[in-house]
């Protein structure tokens, strides 16, 4: 039987430092990502991506609220559909000049939130490009925004991000999976909904996509779980003089690093926590690693040099490397 692995790709992913995600940036940033889609393929995997789309969505609302004098600005779950549909166009078209006939299928996904989640008191999602303190500030004052530094690199708006409950379009992304179509589904971690009178409804959020990847691997039953980043690997003791890399870990000494604080919420902490709640439902195997990694280190029966971090369910001697 074909195994399975659901890539997730970042949204910085096609709107990179430095780029104002312009349409030919982001779609030049597709054609990396679907080349690391496409050796997974190649390799006897089907695939399912779930991709980011923080850049995108922030932008996209910065238009929206600009040109509000114009047309009604829509509400930020809304703007994440829209997103869905533009980044889903992009990887299939760039998939499809890989393979003129390659079936591929984007679906507009909805994931159900709790209305209870903590998260909505707490905004912490950055969304959108970086300000100086001083615009941040603007903004937040004009537009009601929450606004904060980003790990240094400047000011972003944050919204609330709640954890995902259930993927609703989980039997459609299965069928087409089984049908042998490559699938773009949870584009940005999904459109947020929570139960309504009369059936869903949209609430103002954005879902983290490393966790809604994790538990769309674990309903569909997937083998692997993989985050394409812009790093090769997994560090601990980052910056310190004892860092070091990690080749292959198993989830147990995963979730240790996890609790003594090595991955931060803002960084590595949300794909190694999605990793281990796979591995622990299921999964045989997690990687962490740039495009160009990606197959190879998922495919790696060697874990050394020329790879990314692996993160394995089963029992095994942990190995790491500088």
């Amino acid at each position: 039987m074909p195994k399975t692995a659901v890539v997730a790709l970042g949204g910085n992913a096609l709107t990179r430092a430095g780029q104002t995600g312009t349409y030919d940036e982001q779609s030049d940033n597709a054609v990396t990502m679907a080349r690391a889609v496409m050796g997974l393929r190649r390799s006897g995997w089907r695939v399912v991506i779930v991709h980011g789309n923080g850049p995108q969505v922030g932008n996209l609302a910065i238009q929206h609220e600009e040109g509000r004098r114009l047309v009604p600005a829509q509400p930020l779950f809304s703007l994440g559909a829209m997103t869905q549909g533009q980044i889903g166009s992009l990887i299939s078209l760039a998939l499809r000049a890989e393979q003129i006939d390659l079936p591929v299928a984007a679906v507009v996904t909805h994931v159900v939130v709790s209305p209870d989640d903590p998260a909505f008191a707490r905004p912490s999602k950055p969304i959108g490009p970086f300000f100086t303190k001083a615009r941040a500030s603007e903004l937040a004052a004009k537009r009601g925004w929450t606004v904060d530094d980003d790990s240094g690199r400047g000011f972003r708006r944050r919204v609330a991000s709640p954890r995902p409950v259930t993927i609703v379009e989980t039997p459609a992304i299965e069928a087409l999976v089984a049908s042998g179509s490559i699938v773009i589904a949870a584009g940005g971690g999904g459109v947020p909904v929570v139960p309504g009178d009369t059936g869903l409804r949209g609430v103002e959020a954005v879902i983290d996509k490393d966790y809604v990847a994790g538990q769309l691997a674990s309903a569909l039953g997937a083998q692997a779980l993989v985050f394409v980043t812009d790093v090769p690997r997994l560090m601990i003791d980052f910056g310190d003089p004892t860092e070091r890399a990690l080749a292959e870990i198993d989830v147990e000494a995963a979730e240790r690093y996890q609790q003594d604080g090595q991955f931060p919420p803002g960084s590595m902490g949300p794909k190694v926590d999605a990793a281990t709640r796979f591995l622990r439902t299921g999964g045989d195997v997690a990687v962490i690693s740039t495009a160009a990694l990606a197959a190879v280190t998922l495919d790696s029966t060697d874990a050394g040099e020329g790879t990314g971090t692996r993160i394995v369910a089963a029992r095994r001697a942990a190995r790491s490397s500088t």
